[in-house]
């Protein structure tokens, strides 16, 4: 980046908030409204760098939260996780590209946000991205893929499909904002990598998780129950992201391993560690050698990574391995690791609700929940017109069949009608069977009680298991809650499979 780059970008910024002014419009955040939002703004114009995919990237890694400066697990620090580790000197190579202090990039959310930028910027510099390629944020995939620092394509993949996800879906967080849009990602040669979100290799030992093998260097083979009993389940949080934890448990430096990881947007599990082996998560050998330790996506002090989704899969995991096991589904066979004596972590720490996840081990359901599921198959709830196709060709579909219809710029949604019980919150759930002809921007409106609202779904990727959209203000009665829209200009088949709303 040139100084005279730097110079017009600021000017350019600068004269832009004088004409919101003058048309009477307000300009972008300031510093005093906003700080956290007017460093998004001011780092994406210094670096020409899209700005709701740098707030993207930072969400999926941090849910733009400094965290005081300490660092990940993986020795990340800041909204942008910048890392500094055997692996990874992202930290580094910031200070060197923004010429600001290492200390200052650790600890000041506006220096952290403007070196990730620089970083960002640096990999799509070296991907050959011209001006041109610059202005399309689906152009960026492969370099946001290349700062996450993965271990494999798969996870490279994996790292950059949550970033995109977060476009899709839309990000309303610490007062930064970003609408759901469409956006069609460019994967290139990660195209090709294996969909892990697709679970394409099951778990060995527990077929609803994706199986990602630790490096053989974090963990030890063993033959359990055979050499030692497993009466435990640990629970851990991962002072990180999804991507972000699996691949350190794949990096040989880390010295770390869990046999299960948990994702906070949809409750996707992949095991990493064979319940048989000794996964090293405990910080106590003798907890290790008679344990199954559980990660979970996200920071102990920040309550927003656990979701109702998160819970519900966990306590799923957990029931299952306490039944397997013979471990007793209680406090004393289920604790965080917190408790394992001698432990110098905090997690699962103060945000996470003990009494919710332990009523879903133990089918307590507290609160009561209100669930239920629209095929495209189910009679009087589903409505598609003649332009809408019927296909068996995928085996992830779910139930039967499922409609396909080809994207156009006009209205032409296929409706799945519910019945909801009162007025409230609900999460909403779609599933899709996933191919690479099908719509990279699929639109899914959800006629909320302030209007329809509209994410935007790669149908690409992630298809055979049920993905949460978001949740929803819903008002009660019997009407259509969501739809599939064909108004899209991303490219492929668009796909109305099944909806799930639950409370």
């Amino acid at each position: 980046m040139t100084l005279a780059r730097t110079r017009l970008a600021a000017l350019a910024t600068s004269l832009l908030a004088v004409l919101l002014i003058v048309a009477g419009q307000p300009a972008v955040a300031t510093a005093e409204e906003n700080p956290l939002a007017a460093a998004f703004d001011r780092a994406a114009a210094e670096h020409d760098v899209p700005r709701d995919l740098l707030v993207a990237l930072a969400y999926a890694e941090t849910h733009l939260d400094g965290h005081g400066g300490e660092p990940s697990a993986s020795g990340g620090y800041g909204v942008m996780h910048l890392v500094s580790n055997p692996t990874n000197h992202s930290l580094e190579q910031a200070a060197e590209l923004t010429k600001l202090p290492v200390d200052k990039l650790r600890a000041d959310d506006e220096a952290n946000i403007l070196g990730g930028a620089a970083v960002l910027r640096a990999h799509a510099d070296k991907l050959g991205l011209d001006e041109a390629a610059r202005a399309d944020t689906g152009r960026w995939y492969q370099a946001v893929a290349a700062y996450g620092n993965a271990t494999s394509p798969e996870l490279a993949r994996l790292y950059a499909d949550a970033v995109y996800e977060g476009l899709g879906l839309g990000i309303d967080i610490r007062g930064v904002q970003v609408k759901p849009q469409e956006v069609t990602a460019d994967r290139g040669d990660l195209a090709k990598a294996r969909d892990l979100n697709a679970r394409a290799v099951a778990s060995p030992d527990y077929p609803p998780a994706a199986w990602v093998a630790a490096h053989s260097s974090n963990y030890r083979v063993s033959n359990r129950e055979s050499s030692y009993n497993i009466d435990r389940v640990v629970l851990h949080v991962t002072q990180g992201s999804y991507a972000g934890t699996i691949s350190w448990f794949q990096n040989p430096s880390s010295n770390v391993s869990a046999h299960y990881v948990v994702k906070s947007s949809n409750g996707a599990i992949t095991q990493m560690v064979r319940d048989k082996d000794v996964g090293w998560h405990a910080g106590n050998s003798s907890y290790n050698n008679r344990s199954i330790g559980i990660e979970h996506e996200g920071w102990v002090d920040d309550a927003s990574w656990f979701t109702d989704a998160m819970y519900r899969a966990s306590a799923a995991l957990t029931r299952h391995l306490c039944d397997k096991y013979g471990i007793p589904k209680t406090r004393t066979g289920i604790i965080g690791h917190n408790e394992v004596p001698g432990a110098t972590h905090t997690d699962p720490g103060r945000n996470w609700n003990w009494n919710t996840y332990m009523n879903y081990v133990t089918g307590g359901g507290n609160p009561p929940t209100f669930t239920t599921t629209v095929d495209n198959a189910t009679a009087g709830q589903f409505t598609a017109s003649a332009n809408w196709g019927t296909s068996t060709f995928s085996s992830q579909r779910h139930g039967a069949d499922y409609r396909f219809a080809d994207p156009v710029s006009s209205s032409d949604p296929a409706w799945y009608s519910a019945t909801i019980p009162s007025a409230g919150t609900y999460q909403v759930e779609v599933w899709y069977p996933a191919d690479p002809g099908y719509n990279s921007s699929a639109p899914y409106i959800v006629a909320t009680s302030s209007g329809n609202q509209t994410v935007y779904v790669d149908q690409r990727s992630g298809g055979g298991s049920w993905r949460s959209i978001g949740t929803f203000s819903l008002n009660a009665g019997t009407y259509n809650v969501v739809g599939v829209s064909r108004w899209t200009s991303g490219t492929g088949y668009v796909i109305a499979d099944a909806v799930r709303i639950s409370r």
